[in-house]
């Protein structure tokens, strides 16, 4: 009896060495199961953060490039204002051209009808200052009659050109208008009364001898703006 609870005694704890031998493997294999993830994990995270610098790197250099773009935008707009500003009062002649003035120009008016139904009077301002000078436009003229009344003149239907005059050169504008052949005309002009473009003094020209009397009224007179003789 003595021997056979010996044995038992025995069995019992041989077993129960080999259960706890048993949960000693199973906890180590879980712990190498859960430190494995673990290491996963960590090795997951560093690829992302290097992932994310690489992003990062790329988004600096999309920023350099807006950067540049910009400075690039910003040096274009920078030499087109230069190049605009460049052109600013010029006409040509690399500096900015004032108005003529009626002091500096010499005129007169001559008849240069191109036959005897087309009235025409050739005003001629030649600049006789010592500075380049602009002459661009219309002149204002008004037509003096015999009876001391004077009339304005309409302009004709035409675009001023550039009229740039260096000393000694020339501008002609024209006026315009119908001969009347009937001996019936009702106008006596006796004067032109002109006003360079851009000015405000004026000088009186005798109406030129031998031009054709004028049909209809002085309101039927135009003037053209001036251009250069050459």
């Amino acid at each position: 009896m003595k021997y056979t609870r010996v044995t038992a005694l025995t069995a019992i704890g041989l077993a129960a060495t080999l259960s706890l031998t048993a949960c000693g493997n199973d906890g180590s294999g879980k712990d190498s199961s859960s430190k494995s993830p673990s290491s996963s994990s960590s090795s997951s995270s560093e690829g992302a953060s290097k992932s994310k610098g690489g992003s990062g790197s790329g988004g600096s250099a999309a920023d350099d490039t807006k950067a540049g773009s910009s400075n690039a935008k910003s040096s274009s707009g920078k030499d087109t204002e230069s190049s605009a500003g460049a052109g600013n009062g010029t006409q040509g002649t690399g500096g900015k051209v004032t108005f003529c003035k009626t002091e500096d120009l010499a005129i007169d008016a001559s008849d240069a009808a191109p036959d005897k139904t087309s009235g025409r009077i050739n005003i001629t301002m030649v600049n006789r200052g010592s500075t380049t000078c602009s002459a661009t436009g219309f002149a204002g003229v008004d037509i003096k009659d015999a009876d001391h009344t004077s009339t304005p003149i309409e302009r004709g239907h035409a675009q001023p050109r550039i009229t740039t005059l260096k000393p000694g050169d020339a501008a002609v504008f024209d006026l315009a208008y119908d001969i009347d052949n009937t001996g019936k005309s009702l106008a006596s002009p006796t004067d032109i009364l002109v006003t360079p473009p851009n000015e405000t003094h004026t000088v009186s020209l005798k109406w030129p001898a031998g031009a054709g009397k004028i049909k209809g009224a002085y309101t039927d007179v135009e003037v053209y703006p001036t251009h250069t003789t050459k």
